[in-house]
């Protein structure tokens, strides 16, 4: 059976500084002139007197959470750490995790590491052909599953049951699960950290804000496609990172055209109506990383298992992607000689 990971959620006003702990289970009704079961006069204040739920609030937990320090320690050897995010699913947020992953890697001198967020839809472990791998538990902790020798991923897959299960949590549960991966994953010295997420602005993308907030995010690449349908959820996104203070190395617009197998040409089959990532790029005043096109090898090297960065390098897909990955390192304050390795 898939363990239990559940781990409460604390209700605050600012949801971005939550420390994401539970609001104590009262027995009664908060009196009038209650202080707040998170106060820390709670029980003690002269509204407590005689109420039922004294005790439960002198005694509940209050102040940072205390796993933050463990978790940032677990952390130190990672040097950089990278968010995927979209707000739109369906632009290929977690194909573009594996592509870049792949792009990091394909210089031996790089370790790199996935965290898979996507705790509903986890097809990471599938793109990257581990689907049937399972988690080893050390002395340590536990040991991320390798791709290869200078890649390594970790998903909420290799801890079901079987691979078609559902997983079908709160989002307490979901939280506590990210926690997991940060607190007692050894991920060791890695060069790159991709964390691969859900659409939205929700539960999983506030828990790794604020879980990572102490040992840094470097930033943040958001992934739309060219329509206005995806760039509408995609400026929510936008405005997500800035509130919760993520800095944005850039937006990538995927499926920018479509790729022929057979004669290269790239066409256009997603029109940009209204200007496309470039336009939403220079709107919102964020670098534009490059677009990518379409090129129907993807999804049979993601169904494989295999990396399209290796088995196409002569795609015009691969070579924007390229692009992308040395403009990432530009904003990262990487040269591209250190990303790839043969620039």
């Amino acid at each position: 059976m898939a363990p239990s990971l559940e781990e409460p959620i604390e209700p605050v006003d600012d949801a971005l500084t939550s420390n994401l702990k539970q609001k104590p289970a009262l027995v009664a009704p908060e009196p009038e002139h209650c202080p707040g079961p998170e106060s820390n006069d709670a029980g003690k204040s002269d509204a407590c007197a005689g109420c039922p739920n004294q005790a439960i609030c002198a005694s509940a937990p209050k102040g940072p959470d205390p796993d933050i320090p463990v978790m940032t320690q677990r952390l130190a050897g990672i040097k950089r750490k990278l968010l995927v995010l979209s707000g739109k699913g369906g632009v290929g947020k977690s194909t573009f995790t594996t592509m870049l992953a792949h792009a990091f890697a394909s210089n031996p001198a790089n370790t790199v590491g996935i965290m898979d967020t996507d705790i509903c839809g986890p097809s990471i472990p599938k793109m990257m052909g581990v689907e049937n791998e399972t988690i080893h538990v050390t002395s340590t902790g536990w040991e991320p599953v390798w791709v290869s020798e200078n890649l390594a991923t970790m998903s909420v897959q290799f801890m079901l049951p079987n691979r078609d299960d559902a997983v079908i949590w709160r989002g307490p549960k979901k939280n506590g699960l990210i926690k997991q991966f940060l607190k007692d994953v050894e991920w060791g010295e890695l060069d790159y950290l991709v964390v691969d997420t859900p659409p939205g602005t929700s539960d999983e993308h506030l828990s790794v804000n604020s879980y990572l907030k102490e040992s840094g995010v470097d930033g943040a690449v958001l992934v739309t496609t060219p329509q206005e349908v995806a760039l509408l959820d995609v400026r929510k996104e936008i405005d997500f990172c800035r509130k919760a203070g993520i800095r944005i190395l850039g937006l990538v617009e995927n499926m920018s055209g479509f790729v022929c197998p057979k004669c290269t040409h790239t066409s256009e089959i997603f029109r940009a109506t209204t200007g496309g990532g470039m336009r939403l790029a220079r709107e919102s005043g964020i670098p534009f990383l490059g677009a990518v096109p379409l090129d129907s090898r993807i999804g049979m090297a993601c169904d494989y298992g295999e990396s399209f960065f290796d088995n196409f390098p002569d795609s015009p897909t691969c070579k924007a992607l390229r692009d992308v990955v040395i403009n990432v390192g530009e904003q990262l304050g990487v040269d591209a000689v250190d990303i790839l390795g043969d620039e």
